[in-house]
């Protein structure tokens, strides 16, 4: 049985077609990440790099699973057990508004900073939420 030249061609083209789409839906299933130093998700498949350390996001309060940082990287892991949307900042020596992407109601966010001797801010940037308490202060020494 001979396979024609045209049904070769319609198989390749079919194949090619379903492995674009593949790509497509792989980069839509991100989580809308992107860019090394944060990722929006569920938590599963991100990378951490450094120390991880979990942050614990409330109305309105965070909390950190660790209270005493040496200078080196770290992966915020931002967990939104509050009910509304919230996120990461980070602002201290070398770092200027490192930021999560917003976090909805039981998802998480990664946020990779290298941090130096020194004191950083962490809190949450939404509208009015650091005033309102989702802020701490973290001394590296």
């Amino acid at each position: 049985m001979a396979i024609s030249a045209r049904t070769t061609r319609t198989a390749l083209s079919t194949t090619a077609v379903a492995f674009c789409a593949t790509l497509v839906l792989a980069a839509c299933s991100n989580g809308g990440g992107g860019h090394a130093n944060s990722s929006a998700g569920s938590g599963t498949g991100q990378t951490i790099s450094g120390t991880r350390v979990t942050v614990t996001e409330t109305e309105y309060g965070l909390k950190l699973s660790r209270a005493s940082f040496a200078p080196g990287t770290y992966t915020f892991v931002s967990d939104n057990a509050g009910r509304i949307t919230h996120a990461l900042s980070v602002d201290g020596p070398g770092v200027e508004d490192a930021r999560t992407k917003d976090i909805q109601h039981g998802q998480q966010a990664t946020l990779t900073v290298t941090l130096k001797k020194g004191t950083y801010d962490l809190y949450c940037p939404i509208d009015g939420h650091k005033q309102l308490g989702m802020d701490q202060h973290i001394h590296v020494g």
